[in-house]
């Protein structure tokens, strides 16, 4: 969420904001809402001023005996006044409440300006993309073949969208959840959490799922909660509401979780395979820093998840979102993308972003300064460190072979038990 003052001072910007966001928001409703709510202030305002001196009047009065009657009959109407305006500046704030709810973060001066996901420049790229002397097939092939997912059983037990993993596929589906939490943990500093699969709206609403994005979301019926998207939702949440030490920042976590998404509008976009699915496993990194180094912070956790690929071997390139395709909490974003043989192109396995002050501004999120000189609201990050499903999709297409085998990587090894590919005959 965006500061009020911050808006009204810069309503210009947030409109070219707004166009090159490509997001359909009429701020127009905005100042009208915003210029009766400063109609109404400052009469609210110099009324209670007005009450109070008043009040210290008729106290003296009494005490000196004096009749103070009259002017507590005016205070009555006084106060009656107060009562009738301040409801007024109840229902302004509740008309502005939601708008300012759906309002985007602003994306900072680095950000490149575009349209889409083709406007997206390429930062770097990592590894080799040659061609494998055989025609690559897609992992949902290979998969089939070794027997270890099987999408079909999936879909009699949940429906379309689910995958069933077995064999050595669940077995190295473990092995990338744990050996990217001992990287993040050993390695990168991050403290393992293991928070809620399900969070209420409230939580939702500060990391900015909620009110926007309530239809990609499972609910509960009948209860005030939903499964987790991601697992920034309940990590995020950790310090909601809390006033933290500036001796405690950074504070890095690491959360492996399930993330369930219903992925509204996207159907008939990747129908096949592991890449969009309504539950998938997810390794997440978390961060709230100071402000100050918040742009040194997502470099850092930009790298940590570019290590994971790197000790798996796995081509990549990291780009960086223009303004259309940015997400709507986040300032500035780095998405990792994986290269995927088998369909011959680059596909995102983590977003690495730093939402400023956005996220820790709607979960009351500060930090106090040093000397005790008030407080400050943090800024959060948080990328996928990484997408473990994505990841496995990766594997199975980066490293089969000719025969239909695939190579585990050589980082994995001691996470299955020395095995090292998986044919047909072994993948049970």
């Amino acid at each position: 969420m965006l500061d009020l003052k911050f808006i009204r001072s810069h309503t210009e910007s947030i409109r070219e904001m707004l166009r090159n966001r490509r997001y359909d928001l009429d701020l127009s409703a905005f100042e009208n809402i915003d210029r009766k709510r400063r109609e109404i202030l400052p009469v609210v305002e110099e009324l209670r001023h007005r009450r109070n001196k008043v009040s210290e009047e008729i106290a003296l009065m009494k005490k000196k005996g004096a009749d103070a009657s009259s002017l507590i009959a005016d205070m009555k109407k006084v106060s009656q006044e107060i009562k009738e305006r301040e409801t007024l500046l109840v229902e302004v704030d509740e008309e502005l409440n939601p708008f300012l709810m759906v309002l985007p973060n602003v994306p900072l001066p680095s950000v490149p300006v575009g349209a889409d996901a083709g406007d997206n420049p390429v930062i770097r790229t990592w590894g080799e993309t040659g061609k494998m002397g055989f025609d690559p097939l897609a992992h949902w092939e290979i998969g089939e073949k070794l027997g270890i997912l099987d999408f079909g059983r999936a879909s009699r037990m949940a429906g379309a969208r689910f995958a069933l993993y077995s064999g050595a596929g669940a077995r190295l589906e473990r092995a990338l959840i744990n050996f990217m939490l001992d990287i993040h943990t050993r390695e990168h500093g991050y403290r393992e959490i293991l928070p809620p699969f399900m969070v209420n709206s409230a939580s939702l609403t500060g990391t900015g799922q909620l009110p926007k994005f309530a239809q990609d979301l499972f609910k509960v019926e009948g209860w005030d909660l939903y499964l987790i998207p991601t697992a920034e939702v309940p990590v995020t949440n950790i310090h909601r509401e809390e006033i933290l030490s500036e001796e405690m920042l950074p504070i890095l976590y690491v959360a492996y979780t399930p993330c369930f998404r219903s992925e509204a509008g996207s159907y008939g976009k990747d129908t096949r395979g592991l890449i969009r699915q309504h539950q998938f496993n997810k390794v997440e990194l978390v961060k709230f820093c100071h402000p100050k180094e918040s742009d040194e912070e997502l470099e850092k956790l930009t790298r940590n998840a570019e290590e994971i690929l790197r000790r798996l071997a796995l081509p990549y390139r990291v780009v960086s979102l223009c303004t259309g395709d940015l997400g709507f909490a986040s300032a500035k974003t780095y998405d990792l993308e994986v290269w995927l043989p088998g369909q011959q192109l680059y596909r995102e396995i983590s977003s690495c972003s730093n939402f400023t002050d956005f996220q820790a501004r709607r979960s009351s999120i500060r930090f106090k300064k040093k000397g005790g000189s008030g407080t400050e609201l943090v800024h959060t990050l948080n990328g996928s460190g990484l997408a473990v499903g994505r990841t496995l999709v990766a594997i199975l297409e980066n490293y089969q072979q000719k025969d239909g085998s695939v190579v585990i990587p050589e980082a994995l090894r001691s996470y299955m038990g020395g095995m090292e590919s998986i044919t047909p005959g072994d993948a049970g």
